[in-house]
């Protein structure tokens, strides 16, 4: 059996797959078959009796990478993976704390929200909040989505609502100017906005995505019977795209894996792409620290690009030095392609202005398209955020390109809905918030019309008085 788990797989795959126990970190670059590194662990571990399959734990970041080993594992192992617990980090903290929820002082059905939730849920409370310079008469819900942000921040560092009080009182009690003074005194409002929030929160047995992962720490720390459990019934933690943990949930890895030891990530510090929502690039670095025994297995033959790429890649990240794994350790990480056939030299086009790149880049795609040297479906224009893809459209359809935008800026960033969460509750602001919601795009009406149409109501309701 062991031979068929083992098919296919290069020496650095296969080292990792039959690596026996302790800390293991597999440096896996881009297109080296990372997935199919912990997928294999997994079945060798169950096929080789060192595990069984309900002793395993496996944690990845996307319900569609979850399921996708789920569906390798049950190929590899006869009698299929139905105990191996294989689970986002947040799908994880939630069964955890459903499973004990009256440890820590809430009702099995919590919810957890959204953040579009989360909006709502403060803008219904917003002056149950202690906010003053954060809730400014003209505008109280200006600042919502960035305390919501700012929250979701803490939870990813393992801060909690008392350690940031904590933190802003230090400050307010060192302050020796006006500037520091002004500083500790914003500070202190977050905090305070912050417990507040946890505490309403909690109150109507309600949750966030952060929470799933910190109050999954906050009761294990509590616990000690509920995280002795959980250290005794996993004797293997496998961790899929390691780069893209944040503190809390390296903190809950390293609790889980404490009493046996068996715990194996893979992932790519030059990947960590994540910093902008909590993922610490510090995690793949301080693994080795955290770790020192650990075997470090470096995989580097890459399957998805040919060797062109894969150089000018390289290249590139070189700039990051000295904060890179391949540094601090005297790794050797550049890829090397053993499917791919040669191909041509990446290019680079140079412009002073976005306007310029996007009118190059649609016109190169319509006048190639023209000549048949490509098809539409055959280009891709990839983006750094949402809004920098808009100078792109424009061009393509100035030039009759067809494009199909894969990008989703989510509920709250719908016209219709950010004007109706932004408006105050008067009478007149009603008025603007409805004429600006039926002028915006989503209802295809003109600015214009949208005044006239409340006149036009105002003298049919003052009609129907008269008359009545």
């Amino acid at each position: 059996m062991a031979g068929g788990i083992l098919d296919g797989l290069n020496g650095a795959q296969r080292e990792a797959v039959t690596h026996d126990a302790g800390p293991l970190l597999i440096v896996a670059g881009a297109g080296t078959g990372k997935t199919t590194v912990i997928t294999r662990r997994i079945a060798y571990l169950i096929e080789q009796g060192k595990a069984r399959p309900e002793e395993i734990l496996a944690l990845t970041f996307t319900d569609k990478a979850a399921a996708e080993m789920e569906a390798r594992v049950d190929e590899l192992v006869p009698y299929g993976y139905a105990d191996v617990e294989i689970a986002t980090f947040h799908a994880f903290g939630d069964a955890l704390l459903r499973g004990h929820s009256l440890e820590i002082g809430l009702q099995n059905d919590f919810r957890v929200l959204s953040r579009a939730e989360q909006v709502i849920f403060l803008r219904d409370r917003l002056f149950d909040l202690p906010l003053q310079r954060y809730r400014p008469l003209g505008d109280p819900t200006r600042y919502l989505q960035s305390l919501i942000t700012l929250f979701s921040r803490c939870k990813d560092e393992d801060i909690s609502a008392n350690a940031y009080l904590a933190c802003a009182a230090r400050l307010g009690a060192d302050a020796d100017d006006e500037e520091k003074l002004d500083r500790a005194e914003a500070q202190a409002e977050l905090a305070a906005t912050y417990a507040r929030y946890q505490e309403m929160m909690a109150r109507n047995d309600k949750i966030d995505f952060g929470d799933q992962i910190v109050q999954a720490l906050r009761l294990l720390r509590a616990r000690p019977h509920v995280l002795n459990a959980y250290q005794r019934r996993f004797k293997y933690v496998l961790v899929d795209e390691f780069q893209d943990t944040n503190y809390a949930q390296f903190e809950l890895v390293k609790m889980l894996a404490a009493r046996h030891g068996n715990v194996a990530v893979t992932g790519d510090d030059d990947q960590a792409i994540y910093r902008f929502r909590g993922a610490a690039i510090s995690n793949v670095l301080s693994f080795l620290r955290h770790y020192p025994d650990a075997r470090q297995i470096v995989v580097t033959e890459n399957f998805r690009s040919h060797q062109a790429i894969l150089d000018a890649a390289y290249t590139l990240i070189q700039y990051n030095n000295p904060d890179r794994l391949e540094v601090e350790s005297g790794i050797v990480k550049r890829l090397t392609a053993v499917r791919e056939a040669p191909g041509p030299l990446p290019r680079h086009w140079h412009y002073d202005t976005a306007t310029q790149e996007a009118d190059s880049v649609a016109q190169t795609i319509r006048e190639r398209v023209e000549v048949g040297e490509w098809s539409y479906d055959d280009v891709a224009i990839l983006v750094r955020s949402n809004d920098d893809a808009d100078a792109f459209l424009r061009a393509l359809n100035l030039r009759g390109v067809p494009w199909t935008f894969s990008g989703n800026a989510g509920l709250y960033g719908r016209p219709e809905v950010r004007i109706r969460c932004r408006s105050s509750t008067s009478r007149a602001a009603r008025r603007m918030r409805t004429a600006s919601i039926a002028g915006c795009s989503t209802f295809s009406r003109t600015p214009s019309r949208s005044p006239n149409s409340a006149v036009s109501c105002r003298k049919k309701r003052a009609g129907r008085s008269a008359t009545s």
